[in-house]
């Protein structure tokens, strides 16, 4: 028999070569809030006493409602009444999409007390953009004019850090043409379309870019043709969240000089162009409230829905306001008193009020069973499995079966498939977790409180985890803000920061312990923490604020462990933040959160993030192949990089979690001082 030719053998060889260099791997995140979200939409009647309707699935997270004239996708012949077409965003099955829902009968006949969900047969659903399209819907308000979809997205690099890649785009569903409505070079948020579909409204961040805002972006308002996106014309200075009364009307909120957030309207000349001067724009909601995100109604145009803070309640809830008398109405509080209500929309005949809140119950302590413990996110990175935890600071045991992750309060190890889930310590204040590779089932964490003083009490403990009576040993004394331990590959060393010289710097100690050995690797009057050592052992990565000492921004670098070779890897920008450095297991690589995509939707559409930007991205060490791998307005961060490939399927927690356990913007908070009067409470 002939031997076979010497190239075969040589093809062979690359094949498998070439799949041997790309070993699988699997990124684990944390996203401040997120697990608690659970939102549905709803919505209530204006006019009478009506049942409040839960108009989406109660799959994953469903958010900023459209109520749409039609449906171009089909029109299914039916014996129920006239069907309600809802336009929104959801974040179903690992990535952001917008979806449109015709929901018949069930939920819109008032006389029923039944929830839309008892008669899914009644539901048609369609996915419109997102998904595995590779098109990515951002968590802003969708619009659908005839066969065209409005929205935004944030899928084009705009290739220049700290800026957003936040755009509207028009998409013909039809043909599945889309086109780039926003120039470039510039950030679009929160599009409202006209009532005849000829205008789009934005808040803009123009040329300027994004000056680093974490309650409101410095943004003007501009409207073009919503056909091509020609004609863009500044009407507003200051403001956000437009949203059209008819084709030469809109209102929009902004924070006024007297601190309070209130809507304001605008009314267009007759005669073109626009300009500033010509638009004449007036407060229509008083001081004394915060009132945010308003929705128009084009049937009834002294009437505007808004979202509320009042000064008696610490949730926000939507009501409705007589521009004409000055008079408020109440639409949520008496439905759920202790539940958060976002972003209201008016039905096109303005009969309904549609909003989004946390499912099933308008209290905040509802159990909702089948939330997830590790949520899939679809990525860009092949070979790469990308998963959000119910959990801050997570890491992966050496061999990638097991995660450490910390509660705040609580340490916690559990099974990378779910199983297994384990306290710790449920009641500590711990946060960072690192395993060490030479000691089967050691955890190093840091306990005391986070974000402190150089002189806080924090201390870095060895805890043996997969004992009966798990057991703590201290490895650093005096608490001088002693954090962030990471081990080096042969489980000789950590490497951790401390304040122990006045300023945050790098230190790296025995394993067991520093009365066993200490080194100061970095010295200076600066902050060097969230520290990273590589698997080969020659690299040790962090986020440092060196380059602007005291400024808040913060930026990775890259030292040996005997203190030369320092270099910066990445700075998303004057102030930006870069921070959480992970090496990759083949260490080529690093993983980390930045703000290097800047914001991608208005902060008081949101919950509080604390910031309303972080996203997850991924480098080459020779600052090459920058990837994003999350695409939302959720503060990411706190990311590891494990061995091994985890399943791209969601994780379930095994019984129901407490849900909807979060806070409101904190920049909303109103209190009273010793006189009884109002002020306001800012800052995250």
């Amino acid at each position: 028999m002939k031997s076979p030719h010497p190239i075969i053998f040589l093809i062979i060889f690359f094949i498998i070569d070439s799949n041997a260099a790309k070993p699988a791997s699997s990124i684990v995140f944390t996203t401040l809030g997120r697990s608690r979200y659970a939102f549905d939409i709803f919505s209530l009647p204006i006019t009478t006493t009506g049942t409040e309707i839960q108009l989406t699935d109660g799959n994953s997270v469903n958010f900023n409602g459209y109520f749409a004239s039609g449906n171009p996708i089909s029109n299914p012949t039916t014996v129920h009444t006239q069907p309600t077409h809802l336009v929104y965003v959801t974040e179903r099955n690992g990535s952001s999409s917008i979806y449109l829902d015709s929901v018949y009968d069930a939920g819109m006949d008032r006389t029923r007390k039944r929830s839309v969900l008892e008669a899914e047969l009644t539901r048609s659903q369609h996915r419109l953009v997102g998904g595995s399209s590779g098109r990515i819907s951002m968590k802003d308000r969708p619009s659908l004019v005839g066969d065209y979809l409005v929205y935004v997205s944030t899928h084009e690099e705009t290739g220049v850090g700290r800026t957003s890649w936040a755009a509207v785009y028009s998409t013909q569903l039809s043909t599945g043409l889309t086109r780039r409505l926003t120039p470039q070079g510039v950030a679009d948020f929160s599009p409202a379309v006209s009532p005849s579909g000829l205008w789009t409204a934005v808040a803009s961040s123009g040329e300027d870019g994004w000056g680093g805002e974490v309650e409101e972006l410095n943004t003007d308002i501009y409207v073009f043709l919503t056909r091509d996106g020609s004609s863009r014309v500044k009407v507003v200075e200051h403001g956000g969240w437009p949203s059209w009364v008819d084709d030469s009307t809109f209102f929009f909120h902004r924070k006024s000089d007297d601190g309070w957030w209130s809507v304001y309207k605008a009314v267009l000349p007759q005669k073109k162009p626009f300009t500033v001067n010509s638009v004449v724009t007036q407060r229509v909601t008083p001081a004394g409230l915060h009132s945010f995100t308003p929705a128009a109604s084009v049937t009834k145009k002294n009437i505007i829905a808004v979202a509320t803070r009042r000064a008696n309640s610490d949730y926000r809830h939507i009501e409705l306001y007589d521009i004409v008398s000055g008079t408020f109405k109440d639409l949520t509080r008496s439905v759920a008193p202790r539940a958060h209500h976002y972003n209201p929309f008016m039905s096109p005949d303005s009969s309904r009020v549609g909003y989004h809140k946390c499912r099933g119950s308008g209290s905040n302590k509802k159990m909702i069973t089948n939330d997830m413990f590790l949520e899939n996110i679809h990525t860009p990175k092949s070979g790469i499995s990308l998963f959000r935890i119910d959990g801050s600071f997570p890491s992966f045991s050496p061999d990638g079966n097991q995660i450490a992750y910390v509660g705040l309060p609580g340490l916690y190890v559990v099974n990378s498939d779910g199983s297994d889930h384990r306290e710790i310590a449920p009641d500590i204040t711990a946060f960072s977790t690192a395993w060490n590779p030479a000691r089967k089932g050691v955890v190093y964490t840091s306990i005391g409180p986070t974000f402190a003083s150089v002189a806080t009490d924090v201390d870095i403990y060895a805890v043996e985890v997969d004992t009966d009576e798990p057991t703590f040993t201290k490895l650093t004394f005096g608490g001088q803000n002693n954090a962030f331990p990471s081990v080096s590959p042969d489980g000789k060393y950590i490497v951790f920061r401390s304040g122990r010289s006045g300023h945050k710097n790098l230190y790296i100690m025995s394993a067991l312990g520093e009365k066993d050995g200490l080194t100061q690797l970095t010295n200076g009057p600066w902050t060097d923490t969230m520290c990273n050592w590589s698997p080969d052992g020659d690299h040790i990565a962090f986020a440092s604020d060196r380059h602007n000492p005291g400024s808040g921004s913060f930026a990775l670098y890259m030292v040996h462990p005997n203190g030369t070779g320092l270099q910066q890897l990445i700075h998303s920008g004057s102030l930006g933040r870069t921070n959480h450095p992970w090496f990759s297991p083949d260490g080529k690589s690093v993983v980390f959160t930045s703000d290097y995509a800047g914001v991608s939707a208005e902060p008081i559409s949101n919950p509080h993030h604390y910031q309303p930007y972080g996203d997850i991205f991924t480098m080459k060490l020779d600052g090459s192949e920058l990837t994003r791998l999350t695409h939302n307005s959720y503060e990411d961060g706190t990311p590891c990089w494990g061995p091994k490939f985890m399943k791209p399927k969601d994780v379930e927690w095994p019984v129901g979690k407490e849900k909807c356990s979060f806070d409101d913007c904190t920049f909303l908070d109103i209190k009273s001082n010793s006189h009884g009067d109002e002020k306001i409470q800012c800052g995250g």
